[in-house]
């Protein structure tokens, strides 16, 4: 019994310090733009198409 409380202690005290390890994402968002426009990443807005 005290090794399922132990390894029940270690799992919980670890998973949440491996999220924590893989990162997040929030710099990395999609931006959508309105017809007939495109995203310019050296501008980091919506820039009109020429055709």
């Amino acid at each position: 019994m005290k090794m399922k409380i132990a390894l029940s202690t270690a799992a919980l005290i670890l998973l949440p310090a491996m999220s924590f390890a893989a990162g997040c994402n929030y710099d990395k968002q999609a931006m959508s733009c309105a017809a007939g426009t495109v995203y310019d990443a050296d501008s980091h807005s919506c820039i009109a198409t020429t055709t």
